[in-house]
């Protein structure tokens, strides 16, 4: 197997805020109704975190889980344990209806940081900042492309496809560029 390559060979940006690319950072997507039996087990055994409340992301060290939709949920772990954790997925479910997939490959991951990474993310997300509280996930747009991100007390983590991974950063180091503060 060859090793994982991160999409921007992790690029960085120090403005006023400070932007750099994270991965390769393991995904699972995880579909699932809401209540399976055995969905709060396969979490668990996956990322040892809770399941998440609606729009919530449960961190725990360097893995999360992430509510997406009402039938989809994001893991993130280490990318060396995500065969793993999809073995433990599909012990936990078996015998019931669920979809679960590495998209680690498939996803370039940012950190969005520094006392004023809430400005960067305001100019590229149409989400109202101010009520956005810590551990909140949300599934929006960076100007023109699809992306999740979350707050935590350092900043943001933003995720997106790994297509447009150059746009994502372009438009990160430009939004944190000195004197364009809000």
């Amino acid at each position: 197997m060859s090793d994982p390559i991160s999409a921007l060979g992790g690029a960085d940006f120090a403005g006023f805020a400070t932007i750099r690319e994270i991965g390769p950072v393991g995904m699972i997507t995880l579909r699932a109704k809401a209540g399976t039996d055995g969905l709060e087990a396969a979490i668990k055994a996956a990322t040892g975190c809770a399941l998440p409340a609606m729009l919530r992301m449960e961190t725990m060290e360097d893995r999360a889980a992430g509510w997406m939709s009402p039938d989809e949920l994001l893991l993130v772990l280490p990318y060396a344990e995500v065969t793993r954790a999809l073995d433990a997925i599909a012990s936990a479910l078996k015998g019931q209806h669920h979809l679960a997939v590495n998209v680690s490959d498939a996803r370039a991951v940012f950190r969005v940081e520094g006392a004023q990474a809430d400005q960067v993310m305001r100019k590229i997300s149409p989400v109202d900042f101010d009520t956005l509280a810590l551990g909140e996930l949300r599934r929006s747009r960076a100007a023109q492309v699809a992306a999740a991100f979350w707050r935590d007390e350092a900043g943001f983590t933003v995720v997106c496809f790994r297509s447009v991974a150059g746009y994502v950063m372009a438009l990160l180091s430009q939004s944190a560029q000195p004197g364009s503060e809000l």
